[in-house]
């Protein structure tokens, strides 16, 4: 009994599974070390398989030496595109991290092996909020729409543009910073003007020794005001989501 292997095929689904692969570990939610290494490896392979037959149809086995170069430009473009999603959706995570700085909880700053974060109280928690809404709204599953039209961007074996890819990752990066400034402004706000009211109320009463009471105060109003910043979380991953995209599409 003969079973034909068309090696072509399998080679073009090799080359898709190491894309998927250097995507799935490091852009999230799947990132996070709370989902097993074995459920990545079988995650990218499926994603693979489903994107099959748009990059066998024109794809010609090459020789060994080129194969392997080939394997090394996918590993890079899923990694590229993977830092991508992960530079953007650092935003939220940013934006705690300014609340905390701002709100007096920066003190408290730990590291969770778990999730590989590095934060405050509110790092930690708007990086939660933000791996729970990508599952929770299907935002996921845009993320991978986008990933399955970079073939078409950048097919296989061909590799990303390094003017190109550094443009997205500098776009991201800035992205990050203003995104996190939008979220979290508004409470910074506040908590800047609570400093200027205690700074004056020490100017009129100097004996009251207002700034005493300023780290109390801060942390009230930060923990009062949290919520409204919970509010616009939804829509802030709706948006990033829609721009992680758009950044995967330019590094092609």
């Amino acid at each position: 009994m003969r079973i034909p292997l068309d090696f072509a095929w399998i080679e073009a689904v090799m080359l898709a599974s190491v894309r998927m692969t250097a995507f799935v570990v490091i852009a999230p939610p799947f990132s996070s070390r709370a989902v097993p290494a074995r459920v990545k490896a079988m995650l990218a392979i499926g994603l693979a398989i489903a994107v099959s037959p748009n990059v066998t149809a024109d794809w010609v086995s090459p020789g060994n030496a080129e194969f392997f170069g080939a394997l090394l430009a996918e590993l890079a473009t899923g990694a590229v595109l993977g830092f991508l999603v992960y530079v953007v959706f650092a935003a939220v995570q940013s934006a705690g991290g300014l609340l905390d700085l701002f709100g007096g909880f920066q003190l408290a700053l730990g590291f969770d092996p778990q999730s590989m974060v590095q934060g405050a109280q509110f790092a930690r928690l708007f990086h939660m909020a933000a791996l729970a809404l990508i599952v929770s709204s299907g935002a996921y599953l845009v993320i991978f729409s986008g990933l399955f039209r970079s073939f078409d961007a950048i097919p296989l074996a061909s590799g990303v543009d390094a003017a190109s890819s550094a443009e997205a990752v500098m776009h991201a990066v800035t992205g990050m910073f203003v995104a996190a400034a939008q979220i979290a402004g508004p409470l910074i706000v506040v908590l800047f003007l609570a400093d200027v009211g205690l700074g004056l109320l020490t100017r009129v009463a100097p004996a009251l020794n207002a700034f005493a009471l300023g780290f109390p105060l801060k942390i009230l109003l930060t923990l009062a005001l949290a919520g409204t910043v919970f509010v616009a979380l939804p829509a802030v991953v709706d948006a990033l989501a829609g721009e992680a995209v758009d950044l995967m599409r330019k590094a092609g």
